[in-house]
């Protein structure tokens, strides 16, 4: 299993109505074939004041990772959505012990 998730900070102001278009578009990478418990989330920490929300989803397996990064939906999204309106994230996977 893989767990993808990244946290992020939009270059939209923070309730407009663009931060919520970017939000619900998103849904869209969880309905690519291979993801699973895809999550939208909102940061609360003190100690991450950098990042206001944070994707999260899991993979069976690395084929069902790469599969996902192709496939695209998740490549229009990137390019559409991601790199104009994200002004800073940090992605991390992870693999259980």
């Amino acid at each position: 299993m893989i767990r993808h998730t990244v946290v992020f900070r939009l270059k939209h102001a923070p309730g407009s109505p663009e931060e919520g278009a970017f939000l619900d578009a998103a849904l869209v990478l969880a309905a690519i074939p291979g993801v699973e418990r895809f999550e939208r989330l909102r940061q609360t920490s003190p100690k991450a004041p950098d990042y206001d929300f944070g994707f999260s989803m899991e993979f069976a397996d690395q084929a069902a990772y790469d599969g996902y990064n192709d496939h695209p939906d998740h490549v229009a999204f990137v390019r559409d959505r991601w790199l104009p309106e994200v002004a800073a994230f940090q992605e991390i996977d992870y693999t259980p012990l």
